[in-house]
């Protein structure tokens, strides 16, 4: 029994969510978005709920049960008030500012990083060590933070690169003579 799929995902005024055949629709007001839908598991709308049940009792089927109903429930709440993801420089030198459609980074490196910023997403410079990513796209807005963390990871002897907001990295101890 999956104890995430067993729970019903409620939409909120304002989304809708439609099933055509192969494809799950949520359309909000952050925009639209469309997952597929896998034959094992059957999906029911009534009374501002959304159900996903399994259409047979084998484990694949039970597998993407609750996998099925996290997919949704990603869509409503991207479409309805979005995904965030913070990302901090830490170093000397270390900027980010975006120029347009571009995100440019100062990294340390020889040359600047132009990361260009995908269709759907809005990044932000609050100031030049913070970058706020966000989006209706859950793994979307998760990937590219991960693309951009991966430009400059943090190091465990001081700490400089790219880290999530909050993140903690483990130190280690120097040389000793």
């Amino acid at each position: 029994m999956s104890r995430v799929g067993k729970n019903p995902v409620t939409v909120p005024e304002g989304v809708e969510l439609s099933v055509e055949q192969t494809l799950i629709h949520a359309k909000g007001k952050l925009g639209q978005l469309s997952a597929p839908v896998n034959d094992l598991v059957q999906t029911e709308q009534k009374d501002g709920q959304f159900w996903v049940r399994p259409a047979n009792d084998t484990k694949e089927a039970r597998s993407m049960w609750g996998t099925t109903r996290a997919i949704v429930q990603n869509m409503v709440t991207g479409v309805s008030v979005g995904f965030k993801k913070e990302l901090e420089l830490v170093g000397v030198g270390y900027r980010a500012q975006v120029q347009g459609k571009t995100l440019n980074l100062q990294l340390g490196y020889s040359h600047d990083i132009n990361y260009p910023i995908p269709e759907g997403l809005t990044i932000q410079c609050s100031k030049p060590t913070a970058i706020s990513i966000s989006g209706a796209d859950k793994q979307q807005v998760g990937q590219v933070a991960a693309e951009i963390r991966g430009f400059r990871p943090p190091e465990p002897y001081k700490g400089k690169g790219i880290k999530y907001a909050g993140e903690q990295i483990l130190r280690k101890e120097g040389k000793k003579k």
